[in-house]
């Protein structure tokens, strides 16, 4: 297939028809991105790395979790320069982590729970980042269930102690440089959120176990932690 430009795939208008469906031309593209891929992680990483996989197919024991944003800017493995087997990785609107609790957001406590208890991990980090569209919501929602979604507000309240700081100390500031205050203090939230689940404050108390907070700036090329 002749590769397009993105204007030319947004211009012209191209079916080509198999055996189940007629695709248009931007399906075809979406998916050879991902065989394209895919290809190039084979031969140059999967197929170099042989001793590697064969360990990796019997299990992991990665010495990192890490809770990052789900932009697509920022991912984690790519900015850290994780290998395979190298990071137990959770993804979610702004990176934040809510406090213990059985009855919410168990996804994410089953994730902390298998990575502490099973992966024996040493490192929690929660990564936060620069233009953070979660920030921004959290930062912009009235907080009175107006906002017209289904799931963001509710979800980004997990840090709203980070907002009420922020507006407190900072509330002479611009939207925008508030929500570049609020990228770093909702990463201290939800370290104290993980405080909260058992597993985590054993393995802090037994010094197995670090928590730490990041973030990284993107539009400088900066990434700075903390404890």
């Amino acid at each position: 297939m002749t590769s397009k430009t993105e204007t030319e795939t947004e211009t012209e208008t191209v079916t080509v028809a198999t055996e189940d469906k007629v695709e248009t031309i931007e399906e075809l593209v979406g998916m050879e991105r991902l065989k394209s891929g895919f290809d190039h992680f084979r031969k140059e990483i999967y197929e170099k790395k042989p001793e590697l996989f064969k360990e990796l197919s019997t299990g992991q024991s990665p010495k990192f979790m890490v809770f990052a944003c789900a932009d697509s800017r920022v991912c984690p493995s790519v900015v850290l320069n994780f290998g395979p087997g190298e990071a137990f990785t959770i993804r979610n609107i702004a990176a934040m982590v809510p406090p213990y609790d059985k009855t919410k957001y168990s996804g994410v406590g089953a994730a902390i729970e298998y990575a502490v208890l099973h992966l024996k991990v040493e490192n929690i980090v929660v990564i936060g980042h620069s233009c953070c569209g979660g920030i921004k919501g959290l930062m912009s929602f009235q907080g009175d269930g107006t906002s017209g979604t289904d799931f963001i507000e509710d979800w980004v309240k997990v840090c709203t102690p980070a907002k009420e700081k922020v507006k407190e100390l900072f509330g002479d500031l611009s939207l925008e440089d508030q929500c570049a205050k609020c990228e770093k203090e909702a990463v201290n939230v939800s370290l104290e959120n993980l405080k909260t689940y058992p597993f985590v404050k054993e393995g802090l108390e037994k010094g197995t176990l670090a928590i730490h907070g990041g973030h990284y700036d993107f539009v400088n090329g900066i990434f700075d932690t903390w404890n």
